[in-house]
């Protein structure tokens, strides 16, 4: 029996009792904690007892310092996913529709969540038959809107995400994943989240809560300290001695000669979900990252990956990785600039190693209706739907799986076929 199938009565019977937990909110009080404990299973939280102790200071945003001597670096930067990864809830950042004809998610004829404007807040409103039993705002945007998003909520100094998400793929709202399918509010965001979300943040003794937050520690967004390090101290130095172009007090992984360090500070956040040995925003680049936490074993499975996939294993797996000693992600992605949706880029860094001349280029014999060369990506890492990310959406009412470019660079007859197809190739 899989994990999830042992997993489904628990669910079944806390979908049973939704209506009477409405009815009578304090009296399942305690349903509701233990429904937290079960939904919260899955995320390999650090224990609280290590999660609260003493932590770094928090890192500041010296996203404006940097400014003054990376302007162009700077300004691409801003545009870029990571930069956009988490925003407050403003109007601009907020990707999904309030608008009457399409801010409704049904569960079924009963349960509703109105997405609605009230104000200056953007707030979900639970609808039972009708009539509000429960609601939040959005206080915090987590997604760049490339795939999707999700919103989280403060409740006090507790951080909670929301039961409604948006996808881009359909334009419309979907019930977050992982979430039963009702109207769920209490899933709290422990440190491990945050992690990967932001650039840094402080708990807080609160109970037994994991999710309790020195508000003013958050620091959103994921800026240039997480990549290089602090840079106030950077930034102080270089401005009184512009002579000195060593770069003081700053990493800059591209100068570090040990590739598994330089990969490890992409797979911080690109490896899957980790198990901690030490506290969340206690690993900085340069340092080992096995001594901080422990990844999952490496899968060539594309279609098991989810919105916390493996994209680190999957190219440390393929053979263009383990047949070069000096390939790591910043052989193809220039993280400072949005890049994204551009086969003929890419292919353009897949030929730095692959080109006709050094024959070991692509064997694929096709007419000359397409140039090859401007597009070894969606032959060799093509977008595979996930068995993992199942979204059921307010447009059509019908689950359906994402779909996600693996890191696993091989050879996919199938995929090649389809894209001979799409060309018009024969």
């Amino acid at each position: 029996m899989t994990k999830n199938q042992r997993q489904q009565p628990i669910f079944d019977n806390m979908h049973k009792n939704f209506l009477k937990y409405w009815k009578h909110k304090k009296k399942w009080a305690a349903f509701l904690s233990l429904a937290t404990l079960i939904l919260s299973a899955n995320l390999f939280f650090l224990p609280v007892s290590e999660t609260l102790q003493k932590q770094n200071k928090p890192t500041v945003n010296s996203t404006i310092q940097c400014r003054t001597c990376h302007q162009e670096i700077y300004d691409n930067y801003l545009q870029t996913a990571h930069y956009r990864d988490s925003r407050p809830a403003a109007a601009e950042a907020i990707k999904g529709s309030f608008h009457p004809d399409s801010n409704l998610y049904a569960y079924n004829l009963f349960m509703q969540v109105a997405l609605l404007k009230e104000g200056n807040k953007f707030i979900q409103s639970a609808r039972f038959n009708q009539q509000e039993v429960q609601k939040a705002s959005f206080d915090i945007v987590i997604g760049s809107g490339r795939k999707g998003q999700s919103y989280l909520y403060w409740k006090g100094n507790q951080l909670f995400q929301l039961p409604i998400s948006y996808f881009t793929a359909t334009n419309s709202w979907t019930n977050s994943p992982g979430f039963p399918s009702y109207p769920y509010f209490e899933r709290p965001v422990p440190l491990n989240c945050m992690e990967c979300h932001s650039s840094f943040a402080k708990t807080i003794k609160s109970g037994d809560a994991i999710n309790a937050y020195d508000k003013n520690s958050v620091v959103l967004s994921i800026n240039c300290d997480r990549c290089h390090g602090n840079g106030n101290e950077h930034a102080q130095y270089q401005l009184t001695h512009p002579q000195d172009t060593a770069g003081k007090f700053i990493v800059n992984t591209a100068t570090i000669q040990d590739r598994q360090i330089r990969m490890d500070a992409c797979a911080v956040c690109h490896s899957g979900i980790r198990k901690h040995i030490k506290p969340p925003f206690s690993f900085q680049p340069g340092m080992n990252l096995s001594a901080h936490s422990t990844g999952q074993t490496i899968s060539k499975k594309p279609d098991t990956l989810d919105v916390h996939g493996n994209q680190y294993g999957l190219l440390a797996g393929s053979k263009c990785y383990t047949a070069s000693s000096a390939m790591d992600c910043s052989s193809c992605h220039n993280v400072h600039r949005e890049e994204v949706n551009d086969p003929k880029l890419f292919s353009s860094r897949c030929l730095n190693c692959h080109a006709p001349e050094k024959n070991n280029f692509c064997s694929l014999q096709t007419d000359n209706k397409i140039v090859l060369t401007e597009n070894c990506i969606d032959c060799h890492m093509p977008v595979l739907p996930s068995k993992k990310i199942q979204l059921q959406t307010a447009s059509n009412n019908k689950i359906q799986s994402d779909s996600i470019r693996t890191h696993f660079v091989a050879i996919y007859r199938e995929q090649t076929k389809k894209f001979l197809q799409r060309t018009n190739i024969k």
